[in-house]
């Protein structure tokens, strides 16, 4: 139950990146700079009460590639089954993996309560990695949140993880895949990627 609370807000967290609106010069921007800058652009757009819900999923859906380095998040939620996909089934893979992410989280964002994000430091993870350590002010209660971000060779930081009380969203998804990967082939995972998809959409 604390698990799938805990996933509630990585969702949630999540999301507040996936509607920015605005952009930050690359090369002068820190990880933590820019993502202090979009999440005030995002909290901007959540109160623009002239915007309604499908204008918001558009721009959503519009600018997830954009913030999301989309290989990253699901090379590190497949982990060592990257290996095991052709580069064809990479190709399907990861935009397939982004519409079902998507899907799942686009409205859990609208759901948006004037929710407070605190930005504490930026630690270095590794060469072009960090993470921005931030809480977000949840009426009496306190959430870590922490965003990974990888810097790509244009000097954008890009985000490839997200993890709330110490869950992680890609390890979230490398658990679930693990499972089905234990029973099943690479391209049957895909098929059942496909499957969800459609009945998100129906």
């Amino acid at each position: 139950m604390r698990k799938a609370k805990t996933m509630g807000f990585c969702a949630a967290a999540m999301c507040l990146l996936l509607l920015v609106t605005g952009t930050v010069p690359v090369q002068a921007a820190t990880a933590m700079e820019m993502l202090r800058t979009e999440v005030t652009q995002v909290i901007d757009v959540l109160r623009d009460k002239t915007l309604k819900d499908d204008a918001k999923r558009d721009k959503l859906r519009a600018i997830y590639n954009r913030m999301f380095n989309q290989e990253e998040l699901s090379r590190w939620s497949l982990g060592r089954h990257w290996n095991a996909l052709t580069e064809s089934q990479r190709k399907e893979f990861s935009p397939l993996f982004q519409q079902v992410l998507e899907n799942t989280y686009a409205d859990r964002i609208l759901a948006y309560d004037n929710e407070r994000i605190l930005f504490d430091r930026e630690l270095p993870i590794a060469r072009s990695r960090v993470e921005v350590q931030t809480r977000v002010v949840a009426k009496s209660r306190e959430i870590p949140v922490n965003y990974r971000l990888v810097q790509e060779k244009d000097g954008r930081w890009r985000v490839y993880d997200v993890v709330v009380e110490n869950v992680s969203l890609v390890m979230n998804y490398r658990s679930q895949f693990n499972e089905i990967l234990s029973r099943n082939t690479p391209a049957d995972l895909i098929e059942i990627l496909r499957k969800r998809a459609r009945e998100q959409k129906s």
